[in-house]
């Protein structure tokens, strides 16, 4: 076991598989964290509506309050009683990487799928924050790479790409993440 935990930040664009992703990670073991929820309980705790619009404002605010690293310090307080592997779900930008590696042996694993396809996703999944048109999906896409998503894949330790079936993208992440694991108990 590592002496500390292995922190396996999953990047992409909305709709890209990153949840999709955690939940193969969750299989073999790993404690999943979502960036989102942790947005989510903040807006509720706040009595604010769970739509994208009042989620987009308030990711804004708190990092504009708390600094680029916001979120990443909101579940820093949920790596300290985790298990030895943890894969965070929804990264968006390199400062919440400059956190996390405060708590562990972070990895970046960006995922990648195509902009008619992501739609597509997002609008199956049923949640209240999803687009109801190009427009919305088009400005929730903007807002992420504002924030410094792109920056977060371009820098990523490993890409892989949802063009398959759900299973293969799982499969996909954990042949990548299984390497990384192999290598931090190797160096503890």
């Amino acid at each position: 076991m590592p002496k500390t935990p292995l922190i396996v930040c999953i990047t992409g664009m909305p709709g890209a598989g990153k949840t999709t992703v955690a939940e193969g990670l969750r299989s073999v073991g790993f404690q999943i964290i979502s960036m989102g929820d942790v947005v989510r309980e903040e807006a509720k705790r706040q009595g604010l509506p769970l739509d994208d619009v009042s989620l987009g404002k308030l990711m804004l605010k708190l990092r504009k309050d708390l600094g680029l690293g916001a979120i990443a310090h909101l579940i820093a307080r949920k790596i300290q009683h985790s298990s030895d592997f943890v894969a965070i779900d929804g990264l968006r930008s390199m400062h919440e990487v400059d956190v996390l590696r405060q708590h562990g042996t972070v990895k970046v694993l960006a995922v990648h799928a195509p902009k008619e396809a992501r739609l597509r996703f997002l609008k199956s999944r049923n949640r209240s924050d999803a687009p109801s048109s190009q427009d919305e999906f088009d400005t929730r896409d903007k807002r992420e790479l504002d924030v410094g998503i792109g920056e977060a894949i371009s820098f990523s330790d490993s890409v892989i790409t949802n063009d398959g079936t759900i299973k293969d993208l799982q499969k996909r992440a954990l042949e990548v993440v299984s390497r990384w694991k192999r290598e931090v108990e190797r160096s503890s």
